[in-house]
């Protein structure tokens, strides 16, 4: 599905890595590690498009990402650190607008994947009026809504409590299991068969 090939990257001097390889395939979930610093996020960024200050290839299905952009990109959803949640809407209107962008998708689809995630009864909330944890459930809402084949999260467990960190850890079983794929970095110890593990630093 996705492929990265003898990428390397520098940041003031120093080198985050070099010669760097990548295989993600349909129906896997692998997780990047590594300590702070290390380069995690700044290889996602990559991946994604995000960041154009390296030296490699990355291909989509074997061809390269440029080549195939609109492919890519339509298939692509990623969450990054920050959670992308506008505090002055609530989690029904910051859904409406995010999910926008790329589908068209119903208030009853947006109201059970709310639900799905714990926030039943939040759903006309303000979103300055939850908690982080709360906020980060209104961002990964969005994995239920969303058709993208390939999830790629960026610590998405931070703020979760033990509840949430499961129901995390089985969407991104069920992405995999309807031939999807997800790349995510955590500090969290994943409960999930068969992971693969990608260690940078």
């Amino acid at each position: 599905m996705l492929t990265a090939h003898r990428l390397f990257c520098a940041r003031d001097d120093r080198v985050l890595f070099k010669n760097l390889n990548l295989e993600l395939s349909e129906g896997q979930i692998m997780q990047l590690r590594g300590s702070n610093g290390s380069g995690k996020t700044t290889l996602m960024r990559i991946l994604c498009g995000l960041n154009d200050s390296y030296e490699g290839s990355i291909k989509w299905y074997g061809q390269e990402i440029a080549d195939q952009a609109v492919n890519f990109f339509s298939s692509l959803l990623y969450i990054g650190h920050r959670v992308g949640v506008s505090k002055v809407l609530s989690p029904v209107e910051n859904l409406r607008w995010s999910c926008s962008l790329k589908q068209r998708v119903d208030d009853e689809a947006i109201y059970r994947a709310l639900a799905e995630v714990g926030l039943r009864g939040f759903e006309e909330s303000p979103c300055y009026t939850l908690s982080a944890g709360q906020h980060q459930r209104v961002s990964l809402a969005r994995l239920i809504i969303s058709p993208a084949r390939l999830w790629v999260l960026d610590e998405p467990f931070t703020t979760l409590d033990a509840k949430g960190v499961a129901q995390l850890e089985n969407l991104l079983q069920r992405q995999a299991q309807a031939g999807g794929a997800v790349l995510v970095t955590t500090h969290h110890r994943l409960n999930i068969p068969e992971l693969t593990v990608l260690s940078l630093g």
